[in-house]
């Protein structure tokens, strides 16, 4: 089984998608975040996340998604979240063009790494569940930098969407299934 969890920030959606996973058991809850020593309000959101968690779910820290989706292993994983998960693969390489380490090639390597990650997606022998944001439907940002990362994450959605079994769509903390 593989789904998606889409919303708003703040709609409910990783306690829903943890939820899902609550009698199961070992679960690999796969943050995809960096840990900010520096931003206490970061890090209080990182320790609400981990106080909800069962003591049996192992954490993995790490954006190799693919790696962890290769895994011949029965425990079922969550991915919270493909939103930070596309913004540091953005930052590994060198998207951002209104930052000094822009590279030309930034495009082209970046869509490696989703293909990569959809594929994985497809031929999985887990069961995984992605949360992610839904960024397309507010303005449209005003930087450059900005209406990369809401069309890229568009494009990631949409294609994990058709690659999962199931959809299901937090609004106002209410799932609303769509797949």
């Amino acid at each position: 089984m593989r789904r998606l969890v889409i919303g708003g920030a703040r709609s409910g959606k990783s306690r829903y998608a943890e939820g899902m996973l609550r009698d199961a058991g070992v679960v690999d809850y796969v943050a995809t975040s960096a840990r900010r020593p520096e931003d206490a309000e970061w890090g209080a959101r990182v320790a609400a996340h981990v106080g909800r968690r069962p003591a049996a779910w192992r954490t993995v820290e790490t954006l190799d998604l693919p790696s962890v989706l290769g895994r011949q292993d029965p425990a079922p994983v969550l991915i919270d979240c493909l939103t930070v998960w596309l913004s540091r693969v953005l930052d590994e390489c060198g998207a951002w063009p209104e930052l000094p380490g822009y590279s030309e090639d930034a495009a082209e390597r970046l869509h490696v790494r989703v293909d990569e990650l959809v594929e994985a997606v497809r031929s999985t022998g887990r069961d995984v569940t992605f949360v992610t944001n839904e960024v397309g439907q507010g303005v449209v940002p005003a930087s450059l930098s900005g209406r990369l990362f809401r069309d890229e994450m568009g494009i990631l959605n949409a294609r994990v969407a058709d690659a999962c079994d199931e959809a299901w769509l937090l609004v106002a903390g209410l799932p609303v299934r769509l797949k």
